[in-house]
């Protein structure tokens, strides 16, 4: 059974950070795409990120460009979102999601995309 649980949510001022962590578990997902996004009350669920597993090629959501950076560890079977320079407007609920590459990656903005997602962490910056 394939489980994606996110981690690392909180609270913090603008201008501060997080890392949020997605712990991949349930299968194999070496040919994969993962991708993050995130949604807030009252608003579609929005990409943010991505990554592909296999080659670690990345894409990003232009809102977050330059402050968000995705990585994986193959060993810890982890994909990991670094927030910096956070702005009020990047409070939501963030989700992992996971889809085959071939499949997700070219089409990596799009949630109905992806076939496995997480429950989500939240995310909360104040001013």
């Amino acid at each position: 059974q394939v489980q994606l649980v996110e981690s690392g949510g909180g609270w913090v001022q603008a201008g501060g950070s997080l890392r949020l962590s997605c712990a991949a578990s349930g299968r194999s997902f070496s040919n994969y795409a993962m991708g993050w996004f995130r949604q807030a009350p009252g608003k579609e669920r929005e990409f943010v990120a991505t990554i592909r597993w296999s080659d670690g090629s990345t894409a990003y959501a232009d809102s977050v460009k330059g402050r968000f950076t995705i990585s994986r560890d193959n060993a810890e079977k982890t994909v990991y979102l670094q927030l910096n320079s956070l702005k009020v407007e990047d409070t939501a609920v963030y989700h992992c999601a996971a889809g085959p590459a071939y499949y997700s990656f070219p089409n990596y903005a799009t949630p109905n995309k992806y076939t496995y997602w997480g429950q989500g962490t939240q995310v909360t910056i104040s001013s």
